[in-house]
């Protein structure tokens, strides 16, 4: 196979989770990488399982993401459908064919029947529960007109492939039963339907979760049949919690759905970038990287063969470092809608917004944090942390006399901005006598309770002239 093709292939049965984003951008790093094609496949034959707006919801986050495709449902392509659903003439057209070449056939059993096979085989102990193939015959007596359709699974036969991630995997064909490849309905099953389509949509490599190593000798059975070449296949390792243990949706710690990301106002470059390392580690000096830099050194031979810890540190810190790439009007764009439905900027003029989002410009490590750290220092009632107290109670007379002289020089300050508070913090110095931590300690734990925060005089300016002087007179009415 000369061209790369890839696909990332979701069901239509909820949000884009970290873990299904991962490997489609996996996918797409290789295809981009490698100057091929990335297509986009909805396998939406688990028609129980379906939800309305579950394939739509998919698409706009992985555009969100950054991932576009060559190939799908919506922009076509040269290979579609591009939906299992209506592609199910095709797999009626290669199951029959199986049937004719001798590697599948008709299954007529009933449901019951199939009960009280596995029954009987359960009460025996035995290790494999295999279908007994009662309808493997060319001739079966039945007067049934209702059947599926079953793989016949050769004997003996050692499914071996060259794992991009874990290397050599073997299975043996003695531990798999005959399996369904067409339901009765005329819905293929995952495996018969996934191998059909990567062949006809001449998909060259697989990245896909671990959880699918067991599906691959079906596929590969399939292939065979057909003298088909099977793509290359990697599976990808688990993304583990920072316990070690399995990620799972209901683990309430880690956030999961890209949607949740995209809601909580973090960059999709930051998720993109972070996801790139779960699991992969490029050869660079840093680990903060734009697209074109993390699809130029995506290197398969570089992928891990243990599990990726999902590092909400690590989360927290590259998704810092895209933020403070942003220019001032795009961190604003970034930060208004969550301002706006905290009903913060009620009465505020226009460009108090800017301001304060540019405060806390180099705290932020998402958007609608902008909201937690306005109430943290803008909270109309004034609490003093603890090491803040101590600080003030340590010299209660030198700091009293410091913030008395702060409050009379902001007094006269005609119009608070972020310079003539400035000059007021120095005069103040020279005034009460006072420099360095002994002067800015003080000022700083009277206007917000807190001796670490945003730039002082900007965040004097903004809170006003009013709520300013009433927090410092509290606390020194408090000493």
């Amino acid at each position: 196979m000369s061209e790369v093709r890839v696909r990332y292939a979701p069901s239509p049965t909820g949000d884009l989770h970290i873990g299904n984003a991962r490997t489609a951008l996996f996918n797409y790093l290789l295809a981009k990488s490698q100057g091929g094609k990335f297509i986009l496949r909805i396998e939406d034959t688990d028609t129980a399982r379906n939800v309305e707006g579950g394939e739509q919801s998919q698409m706009n986050y992985l555009r969100w993401l950054g991932i576009d495709w060559d190939e799908s449902v919506d922009v076509g392509g040269d290979y579609g459908p591009y939906r299992q659903l209506e592609r199910l003439d095709i797999y009626q057209k290669y199951a029959l064919e199986l049937i004719e070449k001798g590697f599948a056939y008709k299954c007529y059993c009933t449901s019951e029947e199939l009960a009280a096979d596995r029954e009987k085989l359960e009460a025996t102990g035995v290790d494999k529960i295999h279908y007994s193939r009662r309808c493997c015959s060319p001739n079966p007596v039945t007067d049934r007109e209702e059947y599926l359709i079953r793989f016949k699974v050769p004997a003996d036969v050692t499914y071996t492939w060259e794992d991009i991630v874990r290397d050599e995997v073997s299975f043996e064909s003695t531990d798999i039963g005959d399996w369904v490849i067409l339901k009765a309905n005329g819905i293929p099953t995952y495996n018969f339907a996934c191998a059909v389509d990567d062949y006809l949509m001449k998909i060259s490599h697989i990245f896909r979760g671990e959880e699918h190593i067991t599906n691959t000798p079906k596929q590969m059975m399939v292939c065979n049949a057909f003298g088909w070449e099977m793509p290359i296949c990697g599976h990808l390792t688990l993304i583990v919690n920072e316990a070690g243990k399995k990620l799972s949706k209901r683990d309430a710690n880690t956030i999961q759905f890209i949607e949740q990301y995209a809601i909580m106002g973090y960059l999709p470059e930051g998720i993109f970038n972070f996801i790139s390392l779960l699991g992969h580690a490029p050869m660079t000096e840093t680990e903060v990287l734009t697209e074109e830099e993390i699809i130029k050194t995506f290197d398969i031979n570089r992928l891990s063969k243990s599990p990726s810890t999902f590092d909400r540190d690590k989360l927290a810190f590259i998704n810092t470092q895209h933020i403070k790439n942003l220019a001032e009007d795009e961190l604003l764009e970034l930060c208004m809608p969550h301002l706006i439905d905290a009903d913060i900027l009620v009465g505020k003029p226009p460009v108090w917004a800017a301001e304060l989002v540019n405060l806390f410009a180099d705290r932020l490590t998402y958007g609608r944090e902008i909201v937690d750290l306005y109430d943290e220092f803008f909270s109309s009632e004034l609490v003093l942390a603890d090491d803040a107290k101590a600080f003030l109670t340590a010299n209660i007379d030198g700091n009293i006399r410091t913030l008395t002289v702060f409050i009379a020089e902001l007094e006269a300050v005609d119009e608070f901005t972020v310079e003539t508070v400035k000059k007021a913090i120095k005069t103040t110095g020279k005034v009460a006598n006072v420099k360095g931590k002994n002067l800015f300690m003080p000022c700083r734990i009277g206007v917000s309770g807190r001796m670490h925060g945003p730039d002082l005089p900007a965040l004097v300016s903004l809170l006003g002239r009013a709520v300013i002087l009433e927090r410092l007179s509290t606390v020194v009415k408090g000493l």
